[in-house]
């Protein structure tokens, strides 16, 4: 059996783990706070970006934790396409089932149920396929899949709740924060339950090093945020049916 080292940097990348996933979700969640604010066209392209910015962060998360994972005898690669292009898509995808059930439920406690279920599965589904897309000598196996599902799951729910339920940005923060550590503790809490098993072998492995995604992580995840925050503050919140009638009359009464 080969020795996974979950934070062979130390300290460094659990903490940046944390920070990219709690950045991702102050994003998402000021655009889910404001979309159901919003109506029409406005809701729904806000709870698309809120969707695409948790889904990024939670992508960002596991590839940063990554960085810090070393296996004793054997080198690690990453399929590139299966980790990048179908992990972000399946993370967004699906996270924006959760986020959509959401923000346009009747029914607020089954739409909660539904949109934790659903982004739970997102979050759990990309680390699952990120593990996947691994390349070394030898073999890996989990033996607690379940465990790390319902905290995803938890973490979704609980994250989802806030939005439904936090409206100054200073809740926002809290909120994003403690869904940065429920969506990192899901991480390492699947990791834990990792068994390598290793098999020595001079042969080239395929694939990528972890290394190799640095720079064009940090500028496309860079420009994304930055777009992504523009998006939330310049754009204006848009007022209800029912605001705009009640503004009518207003300037009726004054006339």
């Amino acid at each position: 059996m080969g020795h996974l080292d979950h934070a062979a940097y130390g300290r460094l990348t659990p903490a940046l783990s944390h920070a990219m996933a709690s950045v991702g979700a102050a994003l998402g969640l000021r655009c889910t706070v404001r979309a159901l604010a919003a109506t029409g066209a406005a809701r729904r392209n806000r709870l698309l970006t809120a969707a695409s910015a948790i889904g990024t962060g939670i992508w960002t998360m596991h590839f940063v934790a990554m960085l810090g994972s070393h296996v004793t005898g054997t080198e690690i690669r990453h399929d590139v396409p299966l980790m990048t292009l179908l992990g972000l898509v399946v993370a967004v995808v699906v996270v924006g089932a959760g986020v959509l059930a959401v923000g346009y439920g009747q029914g607020r406690g089954s739409a909660l149920a539904v949109g934790g279920l659903t982004t739970g599965l997102g979050v759990a589904g990309m680390h699952y396929l990120a593990m996947a897309a691994l390349r070394l000598h030898g073999s890996v196996s989990h033996d607690a899949a379940a465990v790390a599902l319902s905290v995803a799951v938890a973490a979704a729910t609980a994250a989802l709740w806030a939005a439904l339920h936090t409206r100054t940005p200073a809740a926002v923060a809290i909120a994003s924060l403690a869904m940065g550590t429920a969506v990192s503790s899901m991480h390492y809490t699947g990791m834990a339950a990792v068994a390598v098993r290793v098999v020595p072998s001079d042969r080239a492995l395929p694939g990528a090093t972890a290394m190799r995604f640095v720079f064009p992580l940090a500028v496309g995840l860079g420009s994304y945020l930055f777009l992504t925050a523009a998006f939330d503050v310049l754009a204006p919140t848009a007022a209800g049916p029912a605001a705009v009638g009640e503004s009518a009359s207003n300037a009726a009464v004054r006339k």
